[in-house]
């Protein structure tokens, strides 16, 4: 994901379609449900209520969702009305992004959640301050993460401020050892130029372009593991079997990279991802440079090799020197690893970890190989890919390619309830989004449809917030979504998943 004024600007302007149809093909997940056929219209999508507290009214009840018969939901922790103030005393930020979830006390669920807030002062005589009480890791930086606990059904038990001080905090991932990695979508910094919001960088503390631990219930150290690298980080993935974190990387206008981080020891003996390991990117073997982000068949497959970064971020301290240009910054990371003939994505989001593979998003890739850089409407033009890394046999493949926006609308954040083989995607797209599924024969489904909207300006026509942050709770009963923006709200939505075939 990107900072929103850029990416409403250019997702507006990059559309090719109107709407989003809701999916039917449905034959082969039906073939291979349990017990007798669902009704025909088990699938369709229809309004449902919100069960969420309003104390005025008692119960919302207002349609935020429309989702499949069976399923029930509750909006919490939205920043569209009054500030919502947290346990702590912090006042909501907005703009929910990643999100994931861990077992809490007495049956109840952790929620770790990114605020994607970029830092919108113009001047250094006019920076705003971090939000939340404690020691930030930049006094002027905007994003962060806040940590709820609920009950399965979206009752806010306990929230706080768990990282502050960060920017553009995107996606991210759990980890098994009990901690939230929060990526920062972003190379902003006191030595880095301008970005393309024209805001000065000058007033910043720190450099930012780093990965954070969070442990689950407790406040991070606000330490940057600067040797997973200083990029435009999007999402984390760990791998059990290697120990590896693995790091997708948005980079907007040029290639992005999927990489890997191999910390000094196992995380899981560790207890922590320690800082001080070796940052590598992916190579098709053969190819240098491969454009991974154009055009594929389904099933698609590519040997794979890793190239090392020598040097993953600037400097000792992390800090480019003779303040580069943003966009000299961005790739000063991806340009070592495309030197080695690494290879090049278009836009890598969300990640996860399911079937001992690392699945992961491409949300603009499956259009023409693009020729250099493409700054106004992002570096790729298809409506985007599902790609997976199998570490046993060193095979990268491309499972779905969308042929079309009314089929998926450009891929963002990835889950998945168990290891059966289906997906769980949130669609970022300019007009309607969805959350979709998709099986491992390739077959979509509809899971929720987003009936939040806003109105980008009066003579505008009114364009969807994107899903964001899709996480199961650890019984696989509960999945937690983010909606993200100007109408930033937390969801927990329960029902049939086994019949939904998720």
């Amino acid at each position: 994901m990107t900072s929103l004024d850029r990416r409403t600007f250019m997702k507006a302007a990059a559309a090719t379609t109107g709407g989003v149809l809701v999916s039917g093909a449905l034959q082969t997940l039906l073939a291979g449900a349990a017990g007798a056929k669902p009704p025909d219209n088990f699938f369709t999508l229809n309004p449902v209520a919100d069960l969420r507290a309003n104390d005025a009214l008692g119960t919302d009840f207002r349609v935020r969702l429309h989702l499949a018969r069976g399923f029930q939901y509750r909006s919490f922790h939205d920043t569209d009305g009054p500030p919502v103030v947290l346990h702590d005393g912090t006042v909501l930020p907005g703009r929910h992004d990643g999100m994931a979830a861990f077992p809490g006390p007495d049956g109840n669920v952790w929620l770790v959640r990114n605020h994607e807030l970029n830092n919108p002062a113009r001047t250094a005589l006019a920076p705003q301050n971090a939000f939340g009480p404690g020691t930030p890791y930049d006094v002027h930086g905007l994003g962060g993460t806040t940590t709820v606990l609920v009950t399965p059904f979206g009752e806010v038990l306990d929230s706080f401020t768990s990282l502050n001080g960060t920017m553009n905090n995107c996606a991210g991932g759990a980890m098994p050892w009990g901690s939230w990695i929060s990526c920062e979508e972003t190379v902003n910094g006191p030595d880095v130029g301008p970005d393309f919001t024209g805001a000065t960088n000058e007033y910043l503390q720190q450099p930012h372009g780093f990965i954070y631990e969070v442990p689950v219930g407790q406040q991070s150290n606000r330490v940057p593991i600067k040797s997973a690298g200083r990029f435009s980080h999007e999402a984390a993935a760990y791998s059990p079997e290697e120990g590896i974190v693995y790091l997708t990387e948005d980079l907007f206008g040029y290639p992005s990279g999927l990489y890997r981080y191999v910390a000094p020891s196992n995380p899981m003996e560790a207890g922590h991802l320690e800082d001080g390991g070796e940052l590598q990117m992916l190579k098709v073997v053969g190819v240098d440079q491969a454009h991974l982000e154009g055009a594929q068949a389904n099933g698609a497959t590519y040997p794979i090799e890793w190239v090392v970064i020598p040097n993953p971020y600037p400097g000792a301290d992390g800090l480019f020197t003779g303040l580069p240009a943003n966009d000299v910054a961005a790739v000063f990371v991806g340009d070592q690893g495309r030197a080695a003939g690494a290879a090049g994505f278009s836009r890598l989001e969300g990640a996860t970890y399911t079937r001992h593979e690392i699945y992961f998003t491409s949300t603009q890739g499956g259009g023409d190989i693009e020729s250099g850089p493409q700054t106004v409407v992002g570096y790729g033009n298809g409506a985007g890919q599902v790609w997976s890394y199998n570490p046993r046999n060193s095979t990268l493949t491309c499972h779905y390619q969308s042929p079309g926006t009314s089929s998926l609308d450009l891929p963002d954040n990835i889950t998945a309830r168990n290891n059966k083989g289906t997906v769980v995607l949130c669609e970022d797209g300019p007009v309607d989004n969805y959350i979709r599924g998709l099986t491992r024969e390739a077959t979509l489904f509809d899971i929720a449809l987003n009936r939040l909207k806003r109105n980008t300006s009066p003579f505008a026509p009114r364009h969807a917030e994107e899903f964001a942050g899709a996480t199961f709770s650890p019984d696989g009963g509960t999945l937690f979504v983010n909606i993200q923006a100007s109408q930033a709200i937390t969801f927990a939505i329960w029902g049939p998943w086994g019949r939904l075939g998720v």
